[in-house]
């Protein structure tokens, strides 16, 4: 398809499909719109690109994306004496967006998986357990997603925590606000009761 056209527009939809559910004809589009339409648009766009790749890194502590050594939340002396583990930089995204959680972070960028050769090593755990000693840490909240994988990184963690004298606690999992029970999965409604507490406990908090 892309033989019609000239050497950079066929650079344009080659760089368009590596984004996630971007093929020929959507890649083709969305080229046309840019070129069309929104020529200073794709121009800001490329100048994003090219300062997001170039600039953006791991922050030394947690792991999260950052431009500086330690990101703005490790660095924040109000944050409280609490580690929230995540598996991706855009779960940090989606808590602080929540407005709930006043501490830091540790994010693994991803998951345990022996049989894609991903051990504790490549997730940094050992740093993690480093820091939950040398900073007093009081409480870490595992917060991997809810799979096989995400729950076996999540014992593994906190079996290694078991030594230290810090409380550990998995993210509550169960029925969504406003989720009717007649339309939930029968693993969903299992953690719901699993984790379930008073009533009155629920008020409180």
């Amino acid at each position: 398809m892309t033989n019609a056209f000239c050497h950079p527009l066929n650079q344009l939809i080659q760089g368009l499909k590596t984004f996630p559910g971007i093929g020929d004809r959507s890649a083709l589009r969305h080229a046309m719109h840019l070129l069309t339409h929104n020529r200073s648009g794709g121009q800001m766009l490329a100048k994003a690109i090219e300062t997001a790749l170039t600039s953006i890194t791991s922050c030394q502590n947690c792991n999260n994306y950052t431009d500086k050594p330690i990101c703005d939340i490790c660095l924040d002396p109000k944050r409280e004496p609490i580690i929230c583990v995540v598996q991706n930089p855009v779960d940090v995204i989606c808590i602080e967006a929540s407005g709930s959680f006043k501490g830091r972070y540790f994010v693994l960028m991803g998951q345990l998986s022996p049989l894609d050769g991903i051990s504790p090593e490549d997730l940094k755990i050992p740093k993690l357990i480093d820091l939950v000693k040398n900073q007093s840490i009081k409480e870490v909240i595992l917060a991997t997603n809810s799979t096989v994988e995400g729950e076996a990184t999540a014992f593994y963690i906190s079996n290694q925590l078991q030594s230290i004298s810090c409380q550990c606690s998995r993210l509550a999992l169960g029925i969504p606000i406003g989720g009717e029970l007649e339309y939930l999965d029968g693993n969903t409604l299992a953690h719901a009761l699993h984790a379930r507490k008073p009533i009155l406990e629920q008020m409180e908090t």
